[in-house]
């Protein structure tokens, strides 16, 4: 099911409700660049398990109207707005990549609503004490990062002739990816579904404008909003060892300040790997006694 939602400034946030609607809610909050089209599980699958799953297009993504200068924290007040469009009183969050510290920020602002929390592939934040946070980082994502960092103003710029051509023709951020791409990743992608979910995944991503995911990356590169130590709740981190988009020390960091956090580190698996754990994350999402 496929709504609009209204937030309490009046921005509009494009929604996908999908499974059982009487299940077992989790909000699935999608990578960077991405949209509510990305990785999930089938229809079938969902309701089988009695779970729903909520996805929505953040900011300047898809369907959703911008939010400029927003922080990682400001999903809490989108995330509430779509839970009291649906009647959802308490729920788990997932992310994924970029959707990742986004979860993170639910976890630690929304305590009374968020039942159990889990990160696929995460960053850390930028100012993390003691990481080396470009450790393990392909290039790109370095020099991108870099820049974020240093030249804010000049993110636009560079991004969004790279969202426009993406948007022309999304396989060029395949094969833009493909150059760094480590073999357990090239093994996931080269899956003629996945590589078509991916496709309508960027393309819907950046239909509308460049600005999600300009805007993801300045917030990644500026104060979240919260202390990941401040989590009061269950938090499951999931990382392959592999990862040169996000590395596994982002993950190892966080491990050791939030107080409730679970490492799952897999030494076979990098970034992409990500989609094949969400089923079994799902699962622990819902097993909380």
């Amino acid at each position: 099911m496929r709504r609009r939602v209204r937030t309490a400034d009046g921005r509009r946030l494009m929604v996908e409700r999908l499974g059982d609607p009487h299940g077992s809610p989790v909000f699935l909050l999608h990578g960077t660049p991405g949209s509510r089209l990305g990785p999930a599980p089938r229809g079938l699958v969902l309701y089988q398990r009695g779970m729903q799953l909520i996805a929505y297009d953040r900011p300047g993504y898809g369907g959703s109207d911008r939010l400029p200068g927003r922080s990682v924290a400001d999903v809490v007040h989108d995330v509430t707005a779509i839970a009291d469009a649906l009647g959802l009183e308490r729920f788990a969050v997932v992310g994924r990549s970029g959707g990742a510290p986004h979860a993170l920020a639910c976890a630690a602002l929304l305590p009374e609503r968020v039942t159990r929390t889990a990160t696929l592939v995460t960053l850390a934040p930028r100012d993390a004490d003691g990481l080396d946070w470009f450790e393990g980082m392909t290039a790109h994502n370095v020099r991108e990062y870099e820049a974020a960092t240093v030249d804010p103003d000049g993110v636009a710029a560079r991004l969004t002739p790279r969202a426009e051509a993406i948007r022309r023709n999304p396989v060029q951020l395949l094969d833009d990816l493909r150059r760094e791409l480590t073999l357990p990743d090239r093994l996931v992608v080269k899956d003629a579904g996945v590589r078509s979910m991916l496709l309508r995944n960027y393309q819907e991503a950046l239909r509308t404008s460049p600005y999600g995911w300009i805007d993801d990356a300045l917030a990644f590169c500026s104060p979240w909003g919260f202390d990941p130590a401040d989590i009061p709740g269950e938090v499951l981190l999931w990382h392959g060892e592999q990862d040169v988009f996000s590395p596994p020390g982002h993950s190892r960091w966080l491990a050791e300040r939030i107080p409730g956090a679970t490492a799952v580190l897999e030494p076979a698996a990098a970034h992409f790997d990500a989609l094949h754990a969400l089923p079994r994350v799902l699962t622990w999402l819902l097993s909380a006694g």
